[in-house]
């Protein structure tokens, strides 16, 4: 809690994966992945309750094994390749409501996004809570070789073509503008501003920036070795 202002921490996890099997349980450094995640959302001093997502129970398992009870499984319809975090939030949030609890803020923690930093969560919660006049905050790491300006796609004759047409000749990396991707490390937002919108994104979001090395989400294995690799180098700030 801050500010007499609750927190509810939402773990989403499904079972399924096509890039990486069963990788929200791959171990990392001996660690379950959605281990890591678990353990910061529980360090945060302001995080009121911690609710893990998942329709499996393997998941379920080790959620539990690591302090985190998970009473039910995820409905079928929102375990699909195309279900919506969106749609998962909201499904909680309801089943919350039902039972007469009810959250100020929600803050979603991807587990494929474990680079976070020791005090990022509560840095971001922090900071939404000094600005009355924002909606919610989401971390975005800085752009940089994939900078969209210089992003291409294959025409229909199979030609290059530029995947933003722009008049502004680029010929270093140093004339681009910042642009700024958001990595899964946290989406925090006023509870009734996602109810309203069905979004972590309105037009009102503040952004947390956080470091190039965090700008990782693991989707396959070449994203699991990367991210591995940092975490044994920033085992400090983790």
């Amino acid at each position: 809690m801050i500010n007499n202002k609750k927190i509810l921490a939402i773990i989403p996890a499904r079972g399924g994966s096509k890039g990486l099997p069963n990788k929200n349980i791959k171990l990392l450094l001996n660690k379950p992945l959605i281990a890591w995640t678990i353990e910061q959302a529980k360090n945060s001093k302001f995080i009121d309750e911690i609710h893990v997502s998942t329709d499996s129970p393997n998941i379920a398992k080790i959620s539990e094994e690591y302090g985190i009870k998970v009473p039910s499984l995820r409905p079928e319809i929102l375990a699909q390749d195309n279900s919506s975090s969106a749609d998962v939030v909201d499904y909680i949030i309801k089943k919350y409501e039902e039972q007469n609890q009810f959250f100020d803020y929600i803050i979603l923690l991807e587990p494929t996004s474990p680079l976070r930093k020791k005090n990022d969560i509560d840095n971001a919660i922090e900071k939404i809570s000094l600005n009355p006049k924002a909606h919610g905050i989401v971390s975005v790491g800085k752009v940089n070789l994939e900078h969209p300006s210089i992003v291409k796609k294959i025409n229909e004759n199979n030609f290059l073509d530029p995947y933003i047409k722009s008049s502004k000749k680029i010929s270093q990396r140093q004339q681009l503008d910042n642009a700024y991707f958001p990595y899964g490390v946290l989406y925090l937002i006023k509870t009734k501003y996602f109810k309203k919108y069905h979004s972590f994104y309105t037009k009102k979001i503040i952004p947390f920036l956080i470091d190039r090395w965090q700008n990782y989400e693991i989707d396959d294995i070449f994203d699991f070795i990367c991210t591995e690799n940092i975490v044994k180098f920033n085992l400090d700030k983790l």
